[in-house]
């Protein structure tokens, strides 16, 4: 049997890029397979969803008010009846996709917030099909985390400081849109590393709560779009921003040489998108393992709430520098904070999107379970362990928990009916009953769909809301 000279190569940017590059342009949606093709169609409506109900949030409003309308014939602008430049679509729905923190995680981190709005745009006026989109969108999950893990994993390139959001989405959002517009495979490569000039996306929003971590999904949405079209249009990328190189991706983001062979790891066997979780709760994902030990402890103790006298949460450095801070005001710091996260828990039943509304924040009962809730760093702790949440009761007695993995992971899934409920519930704040319906079965039929046009019409709405949800 022979062999390919490259399998003795030393793997380089360049290489495995190409490979990668020829795989997203050449996958086709009979070769997915069954288990991914289920769990693609899921991720869309989960991101629609979350789109459709972040068009009636502040952040989405000041965003949308920033470009120029597009007449009749631009991109839709989700849940309002406004067009735009397809770049502009992408940036203002990958905005509504991410600003309430109730899209996917786990795979550039936020795939679908990222993903989904680049490839609508993408393919507004011109015929594509439902496996076509279905295709494109599940190369973009596989692109973007595929650069994560080789540019050391979540937590080694978050840790630097940068969103991989908006570094590593980017890339995803660049590759997804040239395998819809159907780009060879040069093309496609050329589109991945043009995208690499346009990632962006730092943590330091983490400080005050600022609201550019809200945008950082939707730039990495328009920067990808922007990638593509260029590579469609001739432009020819950096070939050696992969490898070693002054310059290059691994060393501009993370000062080091970054491992490019993570690209094609099992490459057409193992698919990213296998590995990315929903969100239940309206919350850094960072919070999740920990909401769902107060609820198990709660369960297997047979406690109520109003028997807690007080939580001790032991998290990592990490963790800690995330999500340790205590603020209820603004919004966005509120959805990064697990104390509040697990106060929300214990007053209001579940820190849903309605229990992260300004009054229920306010609450006074929630302020009285902050002050008895206590993180701590344990130093034997790696980045990525789950935090240990201990329940003390009224009682004098105790009870210890750690989550592995959350609900929403494929480990701890969520039903379909729950699913089902969060779409309806979300969408509903932008649409009418009839419209969110038509919706989730539009979705439903995708594999046998011929174009999607029927599913763009429907994201079609009136907003964005007079009185944003705060």
């Amino acid at each position: 049997m022979a062999t390919d000279p490259r399998d003795d190569a030393p793997a380089t940017g360049a290489t495995e890029l190409a490979r990668l590059a020829a795989f997203a342009s050449a996958l086709r949606w009979d070769a997915v397979p069954a288990d991914v093709a289920a769990k693609v169609k899921v991720h869309l409506l989960d991101t629609l969803g979350a789109a459709l109900a972040g068009t009636r949030s502040q952040e989405f409003a000041l965003v949308l008010g920033t470009i120029e309308p597009g007449g009749s014939t631009g991109a839709r602008i989700w849940g309002t009846d406004r067009r735009a430049g397809a770049r502009d679509a992408a940036l203002v729905n990958g905005v509504a996709a991410h600003v309430f923190e109730l899209d996917d995680t786990g795979g550039c981190d936020h795939s679908g917030a990222v993903v989904v709005p680049a490839v609508l745009a993408a393919a507004e006026g011109r015929s594509v099909s439902g496996p076509e989109l279905l295709t494109a969108i599940v190369v973009g999950y596989e692109v973007g985390r595929r650069l994560l893990e080789a540019a050391g994993g979540y937590d080694r390139h978050n840790g630097d400081g940068w969103h991989s959001t908006g570094t590593c989405g980017t890339v995803g959002a660049a590759a997804a849109v040239a395998r819809l517009w159907q780009l060879d495979a040069a093309a496609t490569a050329h589109a991945i590393t043009a995208a690499t000039s346009f990632s962006s996306g730092l943590w330091a929003f983490i400080h005050d709560g600022a609201q550019t971590k809200k945008v950082h999904a939707g730039r990495a949405a328009e920067g990808g779009l922007f990638a593509a079209q260029l590579a469609r249009a001739g432009f020819r990328g950096p070939a050696q921003v992969f490898d070693d190189v002054w310059g290059g991706f691994f060393r501009s983001f993370g000062h080091g040489a970054g491992d490019p062979s993570r690209f094609t790891a099992d490459l057409g066997a193992v698919y990213k998108l296998s590995r990315v979780s929903l969100k239940p709760y309206a919350a850094c994902r960072g919070t999740h393992s920990a909401i769902d030990a107060v609820g198990d402890l709660l369960a297997e103790t047979g406690r109520t709430a109003e028997a807690v006298d007080g939580v001790e949460v032991r998290v990592s450095g990490l963790l800690m520098g995330m999500c340790g801070r205590r603020e209820v005001e603004p919004l966005a710091a509120a959805q990064m904070s697990l104390p509040l996260a697990l106060a929300l828990r214990l007053v209001h039943g579940e820190p849903g999107l309605s229990a992260y509304a300004q009054a229920r924040r306010h609450d006074p009962r929630v302020a009285a379970m902050l002050d008895r809730i206590t993180l701590a760093v344990d130093a034997g702790f790696a980045p990525l362990d789950e935090p240990i949440v201990t329940l003390r009761f009224g009682d004098g007695t105790q009870a210890e928990k750690r989550v592995p993995r959350p609900t929403g992971s494929v480990e701890r899934p969520m039903t379909p009916a729950a699913i089902d409920a969060k779409f309806a519930e979300l969408a509903g704040l932008a649409l009418s009953p009839e419209a969110v319906a038509e919706i989730a079965g539009l979705v439903a039929a995708l594999p046998e769909s011929r174009d999607v046009e029927p599913l763009l019409a429907c994201l079609a709405g009136t907003g964005p809301a007079a009185d944003p949800f705060r």
